[in-house]
């Protein structure tokens, strides 16, 4: 039988996955949705279907980055998570990780309200740099997902959720 402390310990880490997954989840919303506004370059003005995936872009990015914050991060700040190989590598990474949330901060604020005025003149190129941003952010946070979830280098992060 086991002890109440180490069901609780499963229990946490249960939500934990849980959590994680979710984040994934709309993480990949995202990548899928940048990907659905790279196909409509060059862009236009006047392009209804670009401002439609636009604004709907802008919505999950903004949501991918709060469920970080609150999924992971917060975890951390909070002083909740006690393993020292997270803690540590959360206190190497979460600088990058701020200086990404503000960049994509910024990039929201451009795009987030088109309903006035569509300028796409620096759509491409603040696409590029969003990309570059999000590719690094995205690799500190699958090591950090890697160190939470103990999973092998070899498994994928749905493979060590679903173990």
């Amino acid at each position: 039988m086991l002890s109440e402390e180490t069901v609780q310990i499963v229990e946490r880490r249960s939500q934990s996955h849980t959590l994680i997954q979710e984040l994934v989840d709309t993480r990949n919303e995202m990548l899928s949705l940048f990907s659905r506004l790279i196909i409509f370059k060059p862009f236009t003005d006047s392009d209804d279907g670009t401002r439609e995936i636009l604004e709907e872009f802008c919505e999950t990015l903004v949501d991918y980055t709060l469920q970080a914050h609150l999924n992971i991060y917060r975890h951390i700040e909070e002083k909740l998570e006690k393993r020292v190989a997270v803690l540590e590598l959360a206190e190497k990474n979460y600088p990058s990780i701020l200086r990404s949330t503000e960049l994509i901060s910024e990039f929201n604020d451009l795009y987030e309200d088109l309903s006035n005025h569509f300028d796409t003149s620096q759509l491409e190129q603040n696409l590029s740099r969003l990309g570059e941003v999000l590719a690094e952010r995205i690799e500190l946070e699958d090591q950090l997902i890697a160190v939470l979830t103990n999973r092998r280098p070899d498994q994928s992060d749905s493979d060590s959720l679903n173990s």
